[in-house]
């Protein structure tokens, strides 16, 4: 039987926070993200209230908590609208191939909340790849130098593995090819052969040599043996081991705690297809996915959703028995591992490792892709006209800071929001557009956002979804006589 997440963390919260105090605490991030979810999509907490410009039928739709970390809700809302954004104004119509680095999991804690390390290490692998399709292109193009090619990625930076383990790692789409530009000037792309198993190796080699140097950098080595002070675990004791026992795949508040988590394994295997190429130097794990066809869009758009998608999928999440948890992975392991056991207060462990630290970037970009590249506008479709024209109404999520009546007004291109209104994704995602009336197939209109007690009620019984208030007693004009009859 599914377990509901919601019911889990709320059960299980205070007592998880209660041990938590014990150990030095929770820093304001993590608990600022859990009771955030604990109120997401809850009505009571606020709503935005919207009728139809046409019939007047009225409804509401309750704020969303805007995680970063696990929410089934807001995670699956980034994943379309980040999905959305490279697909229609980042990514151009070139054969795109998706590669993934995994690193050793002496690192996974560091890079769990040390911003430059995790940067660092991504720069490492992100310029080993560069290597070696500026290499590839010079031989095979003929170029004078290998700076006359240029690269286009995007990088996901993932926090966990499908055991809900710490395991920050990178998923990188990256243009299969390069970018050189002809004797008029202009840019022109030109596609590479698939990388074979040998170059795949090369690959991870040389991030397993950059690695060292950047470790050293950081005071720190792949043996074990860091020189770096131990920062976490002197500001956010309570936090490090949380970190430490989620990477280590060890029970930390169950009833065994040091232990392996719990594993369920059928007799099966999985080979890897002959298409794709897995390398593994020293605990530097590089794999090079099937390259596809940028033109095909949508099936672009599904590789990215793939990549950006949420951590956990809640309808795998089921009671085991004995109050233990089993969460059951999409695709078992090459050793027949299909879920994880976990205890409560363990798996509530596990959710708070997955919130990212405060201005830590999930999304990057890189070469003719990144934000300042002087060749991107060349190279990127560019900001899509319709997203653009597309009315500021119905943004389910937004800030419930403004409890003032509202009317949808047109966006100016210089105003425009960083993300897609929520209606939009909608109507792209699942083909259901929350701003037409369902009675009358009016436009919808918002009229408030109702933050205060007295504002959600009066929007929940204009709905139909609670008691109407009672009328407010009618004022009495200064003045006025009151005319009191006696009984007959």
């Amino acid at each position: 039987m599914a377990y509901t997440l919601p019911a889990l963390i709320s059960a299980w919260w205070p007592t998880f926070r209660e041990r938590a105090e014990q150990a030095g605490g929770l820093p304001g991030f993590v608990v600022d993200e859990i009771e955030g979810y604990l109120r997401c999509g809850i009505v009571e907490h606020g709503v935005a209230h919207l009728a139809c410009r046409r019939c007047g039928h009225s409804m509401v739709v309750a704020f969303s908590c805007k995680g970063r970390g696990f929410c089934p809700s807001c995670t699956g809302r980034r994943m379309a609208d980040l999905a959305a954004h490279l697909v229609d104004e980042v990514l151009p119509k070139v054969a795109i191939r998706q590669w993934v680095c995994s690193l050793p999991w002496l690192l996974r804690v560091p890079m769990a909340y040390d911003r430059a390390l995790c940067g660092d290490v991504l720069a490492a692998f992100v310029g080993a790849l560069q290597r070696l399709l500026r290499q590839r292109a010079k031989r095979a193009l003929g170029l004078r130098s290998v700076e006359a090619a240029e690269i286009g990625a995007v990088t996901f930076v993932q926090r966990c593995d499908s055991a809900l383990r710490l395991d920050v790692h990178f998923h990188t789409l990256a243009l299969d090819g390069v970018y050189v530009r002809d004797e008029s000037g202009a840019l022109q792309f030109h596609r590479l052969p698939d990388p074979t198993p040998e170059e795949v190796v090369q690959v991870a080699t040389w991030v397993h040599e950059r690695l060292a140097r950047v470790l050293e950098r950081h005071g720190r080595s792949l043996d074990g043996h860091d020189d770096a002070p131990s920062v976490l675990a002197d500001e956010e004791p309570a936090l490090a081991s949380l970190y430490d026992a989620s990477a280590a795949d060890r029970q930390l508040l169950g009833d065994a705690p040091g232990q392996a988590t719990r594993k369920l394994v059928r007799a099966t295997a999985e080979v890897l297809p002959q298409s794709e190429a897995l390398a593994d130097v020293g605990g530097v794990n590089v794999h090079a996915g099937a390259a596809i066809d940028g033109r095909d869009r949508k099936r672009l758009e599904r590789l990215c959703r793939y990549i950006a998608r949420p951590p956990l999928a809640q309808e795998r999440l089921e009671e085991h028995g004995d109050g233990r948890l089993r969460y059951r992975f999409k695709r078992p392991w090459r050793n027949g591992t299909y879920a994880v056991v976990l205890e409560p207060l363990d798996l509530v462990a596990r959710l708070v490792a997955l919130v990212p630290p405060p201005r830590f970037h999930m999304l990057r970009y890189h070469g003719v892709l990144a934000a300042h590249a002087k060749a991107r506008a060349e190279v990127v479709p560019g900001r899509a006209a319709s997203a653009s024209s597309e009315p500021v109404q119905l943004k389910l999520g937004f800030e419930a800071a403004h409890a003032s009546e509202v009317e949808s007004e047109p966006a100016s291109t210089s105003e425009r929001a960083s993300r897609h209104p929520w209606a939009w994704l909608l109507a792209r995602v699942f083909a259901v557009d929350v701003t037409v009336c369902p009675r009358c197939a009016g436009r919808m209109r918002l009229l408030k956002l109702a933050t205060t007690r007295e504002d959600i009620s009066k929007a929940l019984a204009h709905a139909g979804l609670g008691p109407r208030p009672p009328p407010r007693p009618r004022l009495t004009m200064l003045g006025q006589l009151e005319l009191r009859f006696a009984a007959a």
